[in-house]
């Protein structure tokens, strides 16, 4: 590591400064030459004419007879230089004997300069000859996996079998760069390392760039002496060893190795789309030598792997976001037909849930909270008033430390909220609970500052035993898929949701008309009745048109006032009497029939049945479901009252078709489509089930819809006493 300036303190950012890709030498096992663009040698490894027998000038441009190979290597090492014109080039390989010694030449090309570096190797004639066998018959086992563990298993076994290393381990890394050794195989007499997190820092931002540009790098002798590089007077640039197999490690990666006993080692990068997804480390617990070839199988290995990774993910990826887009599609459509977004999104709540990946799931609109799952509404409340403080359409955080402080109850530190309805603070909230997690690490993460002939450095940790920790206030971060889900799903919803309140206003501009036509009729009726007054007609019939038609008009505007209490998100005004609704339901039996004379209602009443209710409410609920039997059916009505359970039901029954199922839904909402121009009732606008809806739920009651054979139903229930508040 470079000397730090005396009052810049020690920090993991000093390490990643160090320029590891330019060592300025390389490990001892070979010997490297490398040449310019017009074939002159401009750097040579010092051991070059000891291991090679070469004696070399720096500057010149050598022959083949001075480079003591034949013909075929010779070209190659041209053909890497012709290279140079073209920018960075594949690797090419040969095997040769030189100095009485067997070699592995590899050369490429890169950063204006042609790279030749000859390893030794070991010739071991039974390895070398079982290694295309297993090789083939490694690659067969890794396409057969269909699961990225299974996947991993079995590439850590291979691997091993192929090398001969004491311990190959696969980590993956985490969404906070840390690794996690997911599978192994190892020496027997060796402690598993497998389970085992190692921190970010072990592998430094500059050491990870690497990784990704040359994905294997072997040291052959975590003790070696390094061997320096001789470079051509008029040279000044450091040589680039990115993609050098010789090249010399970080001495502090070396005294890393030697604090965990490791003799030699081999890491293969899996690089993911362009990332750094995970790796195969491998470590001997004395020197090794892999040979180029066995160590390229082991690269192609993990190509696959990481092929295979990407393969699995995308098909992940594909079948959780064909789910969220049937979802997302059917949200959408509800709302489309003119059900209320916020009631939509509380119905999909458990799709939601298993869709967004999370515990539990709250909507929140004009100060209301609707919850699936254990959500304390105060704490939800909270949360609404931080997250409309923070202007953003969609917010996701995984810290506790971020969030309003919870009350009590399940603890919650992740958040993915959607606003659906700026207007009236309408959210959508994903919830996750705090994770505790004992992480156990491969020794104590932390490192500590050392003084040395570079000055102060941080330094590798001596122990690699065991050290358990546990992390609270944190949540599992939110994954990219469920993100984009979420972004597609806000974006859906809110713009159909934007759609659908325009169309409610056009709807309650046309209601406006309505109740114009409708008021003026009962008006008219009371002018002429005045009239008759004026001639001193018959009282009776005078009497009864009046009443009718200020009924008529106290209903409208009733209505009215209700829809735009319940539109401006306030409660049903309710006032509770002791009502013999038998008695209650005679009387407004007797008025409709006067009303509509024509319109036939069987009722079925017992002599009497006290209930709790609001009088009033409970004849507006009557009259809209005998105003829609009579709009919508085909002939008699039925009407039946009976105590059941604790409850008045009421049943109101007529000849009609059964509703469409994909209506059936959306029967108590407000300013349906289909109630428009509807030829059995040309005013309506659909209010009439909502109202009863609403003032059923006011009760802590419920009204619901039962179809029959060539009839349908509703069926109204009220506690006979109402809930204690």
């Amino acid at each position: 590591m470079n000397p730090l300036h005396p009052a810049e303190p020690v920090t993991l950012d000093n390490c990643e400064r160090e320029p590891i890709h330019i060592p300025g030498s390389i490990q001892p096992h070979g010997a490297l030459l490398a040449f310019d663009r017009l074939g002159r040698l401009v750097s040579v490894s010092a051991n070059a004419q000891a291991l090679l027998g070469l004696s070399l000038t720096l500057g010149r441009a050598p022959r083949a007879a001075e480079l003591g190979v034949d013909a075929d290597v010779y070209r190659v090492i041209q053909q890497g230089v012709a290279n140079l014109s073209l920018g960075e080039s594949m690797p090419d390989s040969r095997e040769l004997v030189l100095n009485g010694r067997s070699f592995d030449l590899v050369v490429h090309a890169d950063g204006g300069l042609c790279l030749c570096e000859f390893e030794q190797r070991d010739d071991n004639a039974d390895r070398l000859s079982a290694f295309a066998q297993r090789a083939y018959r490694s690659m067969e086992k890794l396409k057969r996996q269909h699961s990225i563990d299974k996947l991993l298993e079995v590439a850590v076994s291979e691997v091993q079998a192929m090398t001969g290393f004491d311990r190959v381990m696969a980590y993956r890394f985490r969404h906070d760069d840390s690794g996690e050794v997911v599978a192994e195989a190892c020496r027997h007499d060796l402690e598993p390392y497998l389970g085992r997190r190692y921190p970010a820092s072990d592998i430094p931002a500059q050491a990870r760039r690497l990784y990704v540009l040359n994905t294997l790098r072997l040291i052959a002798d975590v003790g070696y002496q390094s061997v320096p590089l001789l470079v051509e007077a008029g040279h000044t640039a450091p040589l680039d060893l990115s993609h050098s197999v010789l090249r010399s490690v970080s001495p502090i990666h070396v005294e890393y190795l030697t604090n965990m006993g490791v003799g030699a080692s081999m890491s293969v990068s899996i690089v993911v789309a362009g990332r750094l997804w995970g790796m195969l480390a491998c470590h001997h617990m004395a020197p090794l030598r892999v040979p180029y070839a066995i160590r390229m199988a082991s690269d192609v290995i993990a190509q696959l792997i990481a092929a295979s990774v990407q393969s699995l993910c995308a098909r992940d990826r594909e079948a959780a976001m064909a789910r969220a887009a049937l979802l997302r599609t059917d949200i959408t459509g509800q709302i489309a037909q003119g059900h209320e977004a916020a009631d939509v999104l509380t119905r999909e709540a458990l799709a939601l849930c298993a869709s967004l990946d999370c515990d539990a799931i709250f909507v929140g609109i004009d100060g209301r909270v609707r919850s699936h799952g254990a959500v304390d509404e105060r704490w939800a409340a909270r949360l609404i008033d931080w997250l409309q403080a923070r202007e953003q359409p969609l917010v996701h955080v995984d810290r506790c430390d971020e969030l309003p402080a919870a009350t009590g109850g399940d603890r919650y530190c992740g958040v993915l909220a959607l606003r659906f309805d700026a207007p009236r603070h309408g959210w959508l909230v994903a919830l996750r609970r705090e994770q505790i997690e004992t992480i156990r690490w491969g020794g104590k993460p932390e490192k500590e500052v050392a003084h040395g002939p570079m000055g102060p450095r941080l330094t590798p940790r001596g122990s690699f035993a065991e050290w358990r920790e546990t992390v609270r206030d944190t949540a599992v971060p939110w994954s990219d898929v469920v993100l984009e889900s979420a972004r597609l799903l806000h974006d859906a919803v809110s713009r159909v949701n934007v759609d659908r309140v325009l169309e409610m206003d056009r709807l309650r501009s046309q209601l406006w008309a309505v109740l114009g036509h409708d008021l003026r009729d009962p008006l008219h009726m009371l002018s002429m009745a005045s009239v008759v007054l004026d001639r001193q007609s018959s009282s009776d019939r005078v009497a009864s048109v009046i009443r009718n038609s200020t009924n008529r008009m106290q209903r409208l505007l009733r209505d009215l006032q209700d829809i735009t209490r319940i539109q401006n998100g306030l409660a049903l005004s309710i006032e509770y009497e002791d009502t013999d609704v038998a008695a209650l339901l005679g009387q407004l039996l007797d008025d409709q029939r006067s009303a509509y004379p024509d319109v036939a209602v069987d009722a079925t009443l017992p002599a009497a049945m006290v209930a709790r209710v609001d009088p009033m409410r409970y004849l507006q609920m009557t009259a809209n479901l005998l105003s829609n039997a009579r709009h919508h059916g085909k002939g008699r009505i039925a009407l039946q009252l009976l105590a059941r359970d604790g409850h008045a039901e009421l049943s109101i029954r007529n000849p009609a078709d059964p509703i469409a199922a994909e209506l059936v839904e959306g029967l108590f909402d407000p300013f349906k489509r289909r109630s428009l121009n509807n030829a059995g009732n040309p005013g309506s606008m659909g209010l009439g089930l909502y109202i009863v809806h609403q003032v059923a739920t006011a009760h802590g009651g419920t009204i619901r819809y039962e179809p029959g054979d060539g009839e349908v139903a509703f069926v109204l229930r009220l506690p006979l006493q109402p809930p204690v508040a």
